[in-house]
């Protein structure tokens, strides 16, 4: 992963709100050792817990003696059992959290595509193809699919929209503006899923097991296909009213002329290619994803295919679809990881930055270098869950939490509302994606399944706040690497100018993500294949 660059002058501190927010956020300790407090307070709060005598009906399983529903008890952490199986079962509490091989396999091969120049090729053909009159829009829409890129998606297209809008006669900031907004403030937006559903699945699946509310219930890195889909239909005009109507008259016309900075612009350059050798690397490139796409169509549609469950269907009279493509939706992991692989593989070939096997091995090497913190990082979430769910306390905070949630007679939809600005809170202050679902999933997932809405819809909404409120945090990760970019076209452009230039887009993103979850919501459509936005609660004894 590329680092971010410091800014060559130290910005000035800020003042109020937002100053406050930076001073927090700053004190907080890092995502890891966070986890590592947490499970402190877990264990004494379950001791506590313990000794009161703390406990809720489970809502689905009866107990086998009394017939009447099961009772369930907090238990103490430092309990002979659970501290046998802290440390017997740490590989395993490890090496079995979902997230981690979800992740792990797609970053294989996203690896690949990024570091062959896939990735950057494509989105810098897409934007300078673009006509002036639609620069912003195809700006707006290339950042969001390429959140697919990952750092690429930064430090690559962030700077060249700069340059494109300045080549344009336009204000490169309002460039940055625009690609910052889809790339970041549009994170969760895209046209397919990609290893961020596969993140955010992994620990929505690992929050229902530890709840054991449904045991068969298996993430489908699919499941907000159609929502993320229609996020991107829908932000894509807001960020081009925002960036045409709002901050490109404040900024005022360019006087700079078309490469003032550019010279500067020590970012990659994503064309250092030849045009018509990246035409060709670009060319091989889909061919090789039609390739594995038509391999995916192949074993769904032909006749004895391994990717439909027929046999779990023979003589079952009310099968769901859900259990006949259950191996589809599990292997799009799969399928993703080769789609990059081979996309990144055919280009690199073309281009001569694969030369041979060894190049190939070594990106991918390459690609877990990178997912070293992301692994420590894991390791701590993993205990957090599973601890929260050896002490009960999360099925027991769901069911009080749906019970307070009845009782105040709140619509659905606006449970779904008021968790999307809840999240876009938290976002201020914790900026890793996958450390705040790891912190909230364990209680929000099962919460939210008590009151008929479902895993997917949990996640989906969780992700609207998630993504809104990236741009304008000065504790997200590439904010210091933006302003560089800034302070090239404009040396006195400082922390406040980039977050006051971006709160607009901030405001306008969660205000159209969250009526749009709600209005989902109210019209029950499918958040993906086989994935409702309504959720029943499976009933055993």
């Amino acid at each position: 992963m590329a680092s971010a660059a410091p800014a060559e002058n130290k910005h000035e501190g800020m003042t109020g709100v937002l100053g406050w927010i930076e001073r927090s956020g700053n004190k907080l300790p890092d995502p890891v050792f966070l986890f590592f407090y947490l499970i402190i307070a877990l264990v004494v709060i379950s001791i506590i817990c313990a000794v009161l005598g703390v406990s809720a009906l489970h809502p689905t399983t009866l107990d086998e003696a009394s017939g009447a529903p099961l009772q369930i008890e907090a238990v103490s952490l430092l309990s002979a059992e659970n501290i046998q199986r802290l440390w017997v079962d740490m590989p395993k509490t490890f090496t079995h959290f979902h997230p981690l091989g979800y992740v792990l396999v797609v970053m294989l091969g996203a690896g690949v595509a990024e570091r062959s120049g896939f990735f950057a090729a494509g989105m810098a053909s897409a934007v300078k193809s673009a006509p002036k009159a639609l620069l912003t829009p195809v700006v707006a829409l290339v950042a969001m699919i390429g959140n697919h890129a990952a750092d690429a998606g930064y430090v690559v297209l962030i700077p060249l929209a700069g340059i494109l809008f300045a080549a344009a006669g336009r204000h490169p900031l309002a460039g940055i503006a625009a690609a910052f907004a889809g790339v970041s403030g549009g994170f969760s937006a895209n046209i397919s899923p990609g290893q961020l559903d596969a993140l955010l699945f992994g620990i929505t699946e690992e929050a229902v097991a530890s709840s054991a509310l449904d045991p068969a219930w298996t993430a489908n890195i699919a499941g907000n296909w159609y929502f993320i889909s229609v996020m991107t239909i829908v932000f894509l005009p807001i960020i081009w009213y925002v960036t045409d109507k709002v901050i490109e008259p404040r900024l005022g016309p360019w006087k700079g002329g078309a490469t003032a900075g550019a010279s500067e612009d020590q970012s990659p350059d994503p064309t250092a290619h030849d045009g018509e050798l990246a035409g060709k690397g670009l060319r091989h490139a889909g061919l090789a994803a039609l390739f594995v796409v038509g391999l995916w169509v192949l074993m769904v549609f032909a006749p004895g295919t391994p990717l439909i469950n027929e046999p779990a269907c023979e003589g079952v009279s009310d099968c769901s679809i859900h259990t006949q493509l259950a191996p589809l939706y599990r292997s799009l992991v799969a399928g993703f990881f080769l789609l990059f692989l081979l996309a990144g593989w055919a280009y690199g070939r073309a281009t001569g930055t694969i030369k041979n096997h060894r190049d190939l091995v070594g990106m991918m090497s390459e690609s877990m270098k990178d997912m070293g913190y992301y692994l420590v990082l894991a390791f701590a979430a993993a205990h957090f869950v599973a601890m929260f769910g050896w002490s009960n306390l999360g099925l027991i905070s769901a069911v009080h939490g749906a019970d307070a949630i009845r009782s105040t007679g709140l619509p659905l939809p606006l449970v779904l509302g008021l968790m999307v600005l809840f999240a876009g809170l938290l976002n201020l202050f914790v900026g890793s994606a996958s450390a705040k679902w790891a912190l909230l999933a364990p209680i929000l997932v099962p919460m939210l399944m008590l009151l008929g809405i479902s895993p997917e819809g949990a996640t989906a909404a969780y992700r609207v706040g998630d993504s809104a409120t990236n741009i304008i945090t000065p504790l997200m990760v590439y904010f210091p690497l933006i302003l560089v970019f800034a302070q090239r076209w404009q040396k006195d452009f400082g922390l406040g100018s980039l977050t006051a230039m971006m709160v607009p887009y901030s405001v306008w993103l969660l205000a159209s993500g969250t009526l749009l979850i709600v209005v989902w919501f109210y019209l029950g459509i499918p958040l993906g294949p086989d994935a409702p936005v309504g959720y029943s609660l499976p009933r055993s004894g």
